[in-house]
Formats: structure tokens, sequence, C-alpha cells
């Protein structure tokens, strides 16, 4: 029985390199103007380069991010996905299972069913992402997008904004790979179907 479409599969390994791609390079842009002055990233994990690299990175993998997310996020709401398997939703639900987590006694038998904590974790990302994106386009073209530097209360804000839900993104995927450790046959799920 195939539990993971091939659309899903192939959306989902194009938005972790899109997003690989556009953190290592974010971080050697971040390098070039650091919004916390004591925080640099060593140019080992950063990608690019240099400044002008590391945007050519930036902006290529910009677009594999923006237009493979909304694909899929269309085909999670037009196949149903998104309504048969991140809802219902509940904070108790949510706290539930966070707790059984955390006293390991949170069962990934059948891998068909996504717990609380995963439901609610993939769409903060979907919405983080989301943030990521608009921030982004406050940062990049802050003139031609005045509502969304706006909506981020300006340009500099902008910029924390983005760190933020870049940095997010980092936690939310280290976190994703620890529980794929944890339970390997969702990567084979994940890169079979099933």
């Amino acid at each position: 029985m195939q539990v993971q479409p091939l659309w899903l599969r192939i959306t989902h390994w194009l938005n972790a390199l899109a997003v690989l791609i556009m953190v290592t390079s974010g971080w050697q842009i971040y390098n070039a103007s650091p919004i916390f002055k004591p925080l640099t990233f060593p140019s080992a994990i950063t990608l690019g380069g240099w400044l002008g690299g590391a945007l050519q990175w930036h902006f290529a993998a910009m677009w594999l991010l923006v237009v493979n997310f909304i694909a899929y996020v269309a085909m999670n709401i037009v196949t149903g996905r998104l309504r048969r398997r991140m809802f219902p939703l509940s904070i108790k639900s949510i706290f539930t299972d966070a707790f059984a987590a955390l006293r390991g006694k949170l069962g990934h038998d059948d891998l068909t069913h996504y717990n609380a904590v995963q439901k609610f974790a993939y769409l903060a990302v979907i919405v983080d992402i989301v943030i990521v994106i608009v921030s982004g386009l406050a940062v990049w073209k802050s003139v031609q997008f005045p509502m969304f530097r706006a909506l981020m209360g300006g340009y500099d804000n902008a910029r924390v904004v983005h760190f933020f839900g870049m940095s997010f993104l980092v936690a939310f995927f280290v976190v994703h790979v620890a529980m794929v450790a944890l339970v390997p046959r969702s990567l084979v799920l994940m890169i079979r179907g099933r």
C-alpha cells in the first residue's frame, strides 16, 4: 500500500534541497552584514564563497523553493491530504502527545498516522516558510514590495524576521532528522512511498 504519493516525495525532497541551499547561502549573506554582531557562521558551513556567490545561490534556490512550495501546498489541498493527515488537531492532543514523546511512550508503529506533535510541526513549518518567503521578498525587493516591508515593521525588522524564520527551519530540520534516525522506516517510506 502506497502511503506517500510520488508528488509528495518529490516536493518533499525538492523543498529539503532548496531550504538547505538557501540556509547555507543565507548564512554567507548574513556574515556580510550580521544582525547580531557576535554571531557569524563559519565558512565551512556556508555556500557561495563570498557575498556575490552566495546571493546567486540564494536567488536560484529561492525560485525552486517558491514554485515547489506552491505545488506542495496546492497538491495537499487539492488531494484532500492536508485535511486528512493534519486534522483534527487540538491543543490538548499536542500537549498529550508531547508529554508522551518526552517520556518515550509515543508509539510509531503506524506510519500512516501522524501524531499531534507531527501535525503541529508540519503545519508550523508551512506557516514558517510563508513567513520566510514574505520577509525575504521584503528584504530583497523592499521598494517593489512596500506592503511586505510594512507588514514586517520595516526593512531592519524584516531581516530579523527572516533570520528567526530561517532559524526555526533549521531547528525543525535538526529535530526532523533526529526523529528519522529514531524511526528509520520513515526514511524508507519517504523514498519508496510504502
